[in-house]
C-alpha cells in the first residue's frame, strides 16, 4: 500500500512481491505525486531528474493495470524509449518488478533479429517495449498488426526523443492509437515542441513537477563579473588558477560543441585537463568523459546545455555560466546542480555588455534587487566601509555585480594569445568558434524591451568585491585613475587647448597642461556623477512635481512579489513548464534560425509548424485550411470582405469618389490567380508568339535598307 497526498494505493499480491524483491521499501517523491493520478487513469506529464525513479512511476502502475497474460487482447501496452540501451534497460528493470506476474513482453529495438522479434510479436505480447524507428518498421512489415487494442502508453525521456529527430514517428504512432488509451510522458525538461505534442496526444493531462527547485538554493553564492567578449578565455583560466580550489569539481557551460572543443585544446595546452560533453558526440567517447569526471580524476567538465540536460551529474562545487544564458529558467536549471544536500556552492557568470538585459531579465523572475559594484574611487575612500556595506547587501539577498581588474585580464590575454599563435589547431578552431557564436545569438531568444531600456540607466560599476582584497592600494589608485579617464569628455581637442595655452604668458609645457586635465576631471566628478551610457533626453512635457504615472516607478522590484509571481514554478500548466535549449551545433542552430519564416503577402513572420506554415490562428496563409483539416478563410476572402464592409460603410469610395477606402493590405497584389487571371496571362503569352512569328515574316520581305526589293526576272 503506498499512501500519498491522503490516497490509498492498494496493489496486489504478486506486484507487492516484485517490489520487496527489489528491495524498495519507501517510494521516491516523483512515485508519490504520480501513481494515484495513473492508477486513477489520468493523462500525466511528469518532470524529473534522471535517477529519480520514474520507471518504476509508470511500471508499477502498468503491471496493476494488466493484471494478467490475455493471450486473446493483443497488445495492451506500449512503452517507448530513445534509445537502444535504455529499453534494455527498462526490459530488464520490467522483468524484475514482473517476475511474479505472467505478462509477456517484446522488446523491438534496432541491431536485433527481425525474425526473432517477428516470432515474439505472433505470440500475443501483453506489453511492447520499443524505439519508434523499429516499431515503425514493424508496423509497416506486418499487415495484421494494429495498435488499436493498447490502453497504456509511455513515453519514457520524452525530450530526448524529440531531440533525436523522432518526431514524425511519435504523431504517426499516436494516429495509429485509440482514443480510450492512457497516455503518460515523462521527460527531463520539456521544450515547446514536446508541449504541443502533450497537448495534441493527451486528454486534459497533469502536469507532474520534481525538475527544478522552487527557488536557488540560499548555499549558493551568485557571482557576475562584467568584461568584453574577446576577455573570456583570460578569465576563465585566471578564475580557476587563483579563485577555484584545486579540490573543487566545477561544471562550465559554453554555447556551442566548438567552444567545448576549443577550450578543452586550451586547457590542455596551459596544463589543465578537463572532461568535454556535447550533443552529437560520439556515446562512447562521453561515457570515457563522464566517467572520469564522476571519478574525480578531472575537476572540470565543459558542456553545453543539450549535453547536460541528459547526463546525471554528481554533486558539484561550482558552476561557471561562461555564456550567459538567454533565459531565466535555464539559469537556474544550470545552478541548480550546486549546492545540494546542504553542500556549499558558487555560481560564476561572464556577463558582457549584450547579455546585461538577460542579467535583469533573471533578477526580475528571481524577484532580487541587482546593483553596481562601488567604484574604486569609493573603496580607496573607506575600504572597511564599503566592503561591510557589501556584506549587508549579500545577506540581504541582493546582487552585487563588477568587473574584473583589467590589468591581470590583460597579463592572462597576453598568455593565452601567446598559447593560441603557437597552435594551428587552436587558429583554425578560433574561426570556427566566431561563426558558432554569430549563428548562436541570432537563433538565441530576445530579452524583454524594458530590460533592454533599463540597461542604458545603469550606473558604471566598480571592481568585483572579492577582487578587492587580492589588490593592493597602488592598482586600485591607477584603476580608479584609469576610470576616470574614461569617463572624462574634454571641451576641446588637445591641439585647441595647447593652442591657447601657447598664447598664454604662464605657459610652462605639456606637463601643466596635463594637471590642469587632471584637476578638471576632479572638479567634474564632484559635480556630477558620470553614468555610462546616458544621453541627453528630450525635454518632456511632463510636470515631474505633479505628474502621476499609471505604472509606479517601482513596478520591477514588485514584479516577483504579485500573487502569480512565482508561476513559472508553482503552476501546473504545461505553458509554464516549456523551456527550449539552445542547440549547441551548426545544423542544430540552422533548424532554430528557421523555425520563423517571412511571408510576403502578410508582411509578417509565420511560425514554422512540421515544415509546413501556420499563422498564430493555427490557418495556413494560402490555403486557408486550419490545423484541423477544415476550410477556412483565405487573405483573399477576408480581402473582399473587408471591402465590401467598407462600401457598405462609405457609398462614394466605390463610385470613384475622391475619399479613399482605408482597407489595410488592400494595394497588395494577391498572389492567388483565380481561372480568368490564369487564362488572360496564356492568351497574353499567346499573342505575344504570333506578333512575333509575324513580325519574323514581315522582315524577310524587306531588304537590308528597309525598302521592298525588286524580284530579278
Amino acid at each position: 500500500m503506498i499512501v500519498a497526498k491522503g490516497i490509498r494505493v492498494h496493489l496486489r499480491p504478486n506486484v507487492y512481491r516484485g517490489i520487496k524483491r527489489k528491495g524498495y521499501r519507501v517510494p521516491t517523491p516523483i512515485q508519490r505525486k504520480t501513481m494515484p493520478l495513473i492508477l486513477a487513469g489520468i493523462d500525466v506529464v511528469a518532470m524529473a531528474r534522471t535517477g529519480s525513479g520514474k520507471t518504476a512511476a509508470f511500471l508499477l502502475p502498468m503491471l496493476e493495470k494488466l493484471k494478467q497474460h490475455l493471450p486473446q487482447s493483443g497488445v495492451r501496452a506500449l512503452i517507448l524509449s530513445p534509445t537502444r540501451d535504455l529499453a534494455l534497460q527498462t526490459l530488464k528493470f520490467t522483468k524484475e518488478l514482473g517476475r511474479f506476474t505472467d505478462l509477456k513482453i517484446s522488446l523491438l529495438v534496432g541491431g536485433d533479429s527481425m525474425e526473432n522479434q517477428f516470432e515474439e510479436l505472433a505470440q500475443n505480447p501483453d506489453i511492447i517495449i520499443a524505439t519508434p524507428g523499429r516499431l515503425m518498421h514493424h508496423l509497416s512489415e506486418i499487415d495484421d498488426m494494429s495498435l488499436k487494442t493498447v490502453e497504456y502508453v509511455v513515453f519514457d525521456e520524452a525530450d530526448s526523443l524529440f531531440g533525436m529527430g523522432f518526431a514524425e514517428q511519435l504523431h504517426q504512432i499516436l494516429t495509429q492509437l485509440s482514443e480510450n488509451r492512457q497516455t503518460l510522458l515523462f521527460s527531463a525538461t520539456l521544450p515547446s515542441a514536446l508541449a504541443e505534442f502533450a497537448k495534441a496526444g493527451l486528454r486534459d493531462p497533469q502536469l507532474v513537477r520534481l525538475d527544478v527547485d522552487l527557488k536557488i538554493s540560499p548555499d549558493l553564492k551568485t557571482m557576475f563579473f562584467t568584461l568584453r567578449q574577446e576577455e573570456k578565455y583570460a578569465a576563465l583560466i585566471y578564475l580557476i588558477r587563483e579563485h577555484i580550489s584545486s579540490d573543487q569539481q566545477t561544471l562550465i557551460f559554453v554555447s556551442t560543441k566548438h567552444h567545448v572543443e576549443f577550450l578543452n585544446v586550451l586547457f590542455k595546452e596551459d596544463g589543465i585537463e578537463p572532461s568535454v560533453c556535447y550533443g552529437d558526440m560520439d556515446q562512447d567517447a562521453r561515457k570515457i568523459h563522464i566517467s572520469r569526471f564522476r571519478a574525480r580524476k578531472t575537476m572540470l567538465l565543459i558542456v553545453t546545455d543539450v549535453a547536460a540536460r541528459g547526463i546525471d551529474i554528481p554533486l558539484l562545487d561550482n558552476v561557471i555560466n561562461w555564456d550567459f544564458p538567454p533565459k531565466p529558467k535555464i539559469f537556474v536549471h544550470r545552478v541548480g546542480r550546486a549546492a545540494r544536500a546542504g553542500r556549499t556552492g558558487t555560481a560564476f557568470s561572464f556577463v558582457t555588455s549584450e547579455d546585461m538585459p538577460y542579467v535583469l531579465d533573471l533578477h526580475l523572475f528571481l524577484s532580487k534587487p541587482i546593483r553596481a559594484a562601488p567604484t574604486e574611487e569609493e573603496v580607496l575612500q573607506d575600504l572597511d566601509g564599503v566592503m561591510d556595506k557589501i556584506d549587508q547587501v549579500v545577506a540581504n539577498g541582493e546582487t552585487v555585480y563588477g568587473r574584473f581588474p583589467q590589468t591581470v585580464l590583460d597579463l592572462v590575454s597576453d598568455r593565452v594569445r601567446e598559447i593560441i599563435d603557437s597552435s594551428a589547431e587552436l587558429t583554425a578552431l578560433q574561426k570556427a568558434c566566431t561563426n558558432a557564436f554569430l549563428l548562436y545569438t541570432k537563433t538565441k531568444p530576445l530579452p524583454a524591451k524594458e530590460s533592454i531600456k533599463r540597461v542604458k540607466d545603469l550606473p558604471r560599476e566598480g571592481l568585483h568585491p572579492i577582487f578587492i582584497n587580492s589588490l593592493g592600494g597602488g592598482e586600485l589608485m591607477a584603476l580608479a585613475f584609469s576610470e576616470r579617464l574614461k569617463a572624462f569628455r574634454p571641451k576641446q581637442t588637445i591641439l585647441e587647448a595647447e593652442g591657447e595655452a601657447a598664447k598664454s604668458k604662464n605657459f610652462q609645457g605639456p606637463s601643466q597642461w596635463v594637471d590642469e586635465v587632471d584637476s578638471e576631471i576632479t572638479s567634474k566628478e564632484k559635480e556630477k556623477k558620470v553614468v555610462r551610457g546616458s544621453k541627453r533626453k528630450a525635454k518632456s512635457f511632463k510636470d515631474e512635481e505633479y505628474f502621476i504615472s499609471s505604472i509606479p516607478t517601482n513596478h520591477h522590484s514588485e514584479a516577483g512579489l504579485s500573487v502569480r509571481g512565482n508561476e513559472g514554478f508553482g503552476s501546473n500548466r504545461l505553458e509554464n513548464a516549456v523551456l527550449d535549449l539552445v542547440a549547441d551545433d551548426g545544423q542544430g542552430l540552422q533548424k532554430q534560425k528557421n523555425v520563423y519564416h517571412w511571408d510576403k503577402r502578410n508582411k509578417k513572420y509565420i511560425k514554422l509548424n512540421n515544415g509546413d506554415r501556420v499563422t498564430a490562428s493555427g490557418k495556413h496563409p494560402r490555403l486557408g485550411y486550419t490545423r484541423s483539416g477544415k476550410k477556412g478563410r483565405t487573405g483573399k476572402s477576408l480581402l473582399k470582405e473587408q471591402i465590401m464592409a467598407e462600401t457598405l460603410r462609405n457609398p462614394q469610395a466605390s463610385q470613384g469618389g475622391k475619399k479613399q477606402r482605408s482597407v489595410p493590405n488592400a494595394n497588395m497584389r494577391s498572389e492567388i490567380k483565380d481561372l480568368e487571371q490564369v487564362r488572360k496571362e496564356r492568351q497574353r503569352k499567346a499573342d505575344r508568339i504570333s506578333y512575333m512569328k509575324n513580325k519574323g515574316s514581315k522582315s524577310k520581305k524587306f531588304g537590308k535598307n528597309g525598302k521592298r526589293g525588286k524580284s530579278k526576272k
